[in-house]
């Protein structure tokens, strides 16, 4: 199911990885070529700030995941 991560390993010690004693968010690409992300479950906080062209269907969340990750594996990521 879980193919490859997405960008350095969360503890890896260069900038704001984790030490392990944190979070530990983290980009995966599944199998199926979707991606899977680990992160802070945010929904409740979130939802009642969504903007009016944007909706949440039954099962599915709002989950932040902190810049520096995205910027990280952004090389990382299949351009297709």
């Amino acid at each position: 199911m879980f193919k490859k991560r997405i960008g350095p390993h969360p503890h890896a010690a260069e900038g704001n990885g984790s030490a392990g004693a944190n979070s530990c968010p983290d980009i995966w690409e599944l199998e199926s070529g979707d991606f899977a992300i680990i992160g802070m479950e945010q929904t409740a906080a979130l939802e009642p700030h969504l903007p009016s062209d944007a909706f949440l269907d039954p099962g599915e969340g709002i989950v932040v995941l902190p810049r520096h990750v995205l910027i990280k594996a952004r090389e990382s990521i299949p351009l297709e």
